[in-house]
């Protein structure tokens, strides 16, 4: 008898000998649900203190066996196979549950603020076109409702559904695109988490207790301007929208965030490394972090985006992560969210499909600059990830500066040479200093031969007033 049979007969018998429901589980296990391949998938929920619960699973047709502790709570590790599916979940306790179109492949988590959240329905073109060929049903939506807590939850309400037309039209634009590249690139289901909230801080995705016990990331928090839209507290995101779904396991984060956190770009770099740590910690596994770069942006504050995003780049050391830039694919640098997400969604499963899963012939990484050697009147500027050398659109580099001892900075002429930038104004004439889409609004138009934008950078260290 297979287990969907099995589980329906004896639902039918134990309604008849009990008038109250045993098991439960929190929103996050469920039908049409993604489980990660071939990992041990942690299952929970809550019933009564010692009710004796065995769980069966329809690939393998084992039986796992548990009990319910006297905090009236339950877990068990479950094995699963390569991807595939659907499968089936059979739960048998007092009561009886059958989790059904369940599939085993491969689960993210896509975090974030606005551009991450941002969907359908904010009249994304690049999804529009989705629309006709949405309904794909081996990618999987969960998304997260927008919640605060003062302390870490147990529970977020949501469901899984199914990709299709209606779906797609409320969830994350960037994780759908990066999602249905994974699926298709590797052939496997995907299932895709969305916690995502419009301005708000990194510090409120981090627990409060790695932000109060810092005093310097303390400090950066208390600029942090409350809005009547989004949470300002520390932890307070993390604790409602991150905790409850910490034991589910996953393949790894995709995040796209910063503009919040301009005001004091200059302490990202340790915040968001503490973030980054916290968050492995609590899954005790070392989660790829593949995270997106802020795009060009007029902001309130002078050289806040250049140095946010020199924050971010700082943090590629990280071991298991990947920077996407976004410095060429900005429509209005007056508009904070660029519409472009399907080339952001793409640039992410590129370096999840490369670093990840070792997919070969996938260019991912972005070149960036590497040295700085001075010829006379010229800064000749040697460029790392450049492999069969830069290439120009347009007629000229745009964005390239250049200084001398005086610290001021002149537009510069610059010329290509293989993977080196020759750079030169007259007005310098002992170069000191070469900057690259170093400002708030600078677009890039140099890249690698894969198409891959050359990354902002300064050689120098300079500080700017203000920060």
């Amino acid at each position: 008898m297979n287990v969907k049979k099995f589980c329906l007969i004896l639902s039918l018998a134990l309604a008849v000998t009990h008038a109250e429901a045993g098991i439960r589980l929190p929103d996050i296990i469920g039908n049409n649900m993604v489980l990660q391949q071939q990992s041990k998938a942690k299952l929970w929920g809550w019933a009564d203190p010692n009710e004796k619960i065995s769980i069966t699973t329809s690939w393998d047709n084992r039986v796992y066996e548990t009990t319910g502790s006297r905090d009236a709570k339950w877990t068990v590790e479950l094995q699963t196979p390569a991807a595939g599916g659907p499968y089936s979940i059979c739960l048998q306790g007092k009561n009886t549950l059958l989790l059904e179109n369940v599939l085993i492949g491969e689960v993210w988590l896509c975090a974030g603020q606005s551009n991450m959240e941002m969907s359908g329905s904010w009249g994304l073109q690049d999804i529009q076109k989705e629309l006709p060929q949405a309904h794909q049903q081996e990618l999987r939506f969960f998304h997260i409702p927008k919640t605060t807590a003062a302390f870490p939850q147990e529970q977020v309400k949501g469901e899984w559904v199914v990709c299709d037309s209606n779906t797609l039209k409320t969830f994350s634009a960037v994780g759908y695109f990066f999602g249905k590249n994974i699926s298709q690139k590797l052939g496997t289901p995907v299932g895709l988490i969305e916690a995502a909230w419009g301005g708000t801080a990194a510090e409120v995705w981090t627990p409060d207790s790695i932000v109060n016990n810092n005093p310097v990331l303390k400090k950066a928090a208390g600029l942090i301007q409350p809005s009547g839209m989004c949470p300002y507290i520390p932890g307070s995101a993390y604790n409602g929208m991150i905790a409850p779904i910490v034991p589910y396991a996953i393949a790894g984060v995709t995040w796209y965030q910063g503009e919040n956190n301009t005001d004091a770009a200059t302490t990202y770099r340790p915040l968001f490394t503490a973030m980054i740590h916290a968050w492995r910690q609590a899954w005790d596994q070392p989660l790829p972090f593949y995270y997106v770069q802020v795009a060009p942006f007029r902001y309130r504050k002078t050289n806040a985006g250049a140095l946010l995003r020199e924050a971010q780049w700082q943090c590629r050391v990280i071991p298991h992560t990947g920077m996407v830039a976004t410095n060429d694919i900005t429509g209005n640098v007056n508009d904070v969210h660029p519409q472009n997400k399907h080339d952001v969604g793409l640039r992410l499963a590129n370096w999840a499909l490369a670093d990840h899963y070792g997919v070969k012939g996938i260019a991912c990484k972005s070149p960036e600059y590497k040295s700085m050697q001075v010829k006379g009147a010229k800064a000749v500027i040697k460029i790392s990830g450049a492999d069969g050398g830069l290439q120009l659109r347009g007629d000229s580099i745009t964005s390239m500066q250049i200084a001398g001892a005086d610290k001021v900075f002149y537009p510069a002429e610059a010329a290509i040479q293989g993977d080196t930038i020759v750079v030169w104004n007259t007005s310098v004439k002992r170069p000191m200093a070469v900057r690259y889409c170093f400002t708030d609004t600078a677009i890039g138009n140099v890249f690698s031969s894969a198409g891959l934008p050359l990354l902002p950078f300064r050689t120098d260290q300079w500080t700017f007033p203000g920060f």
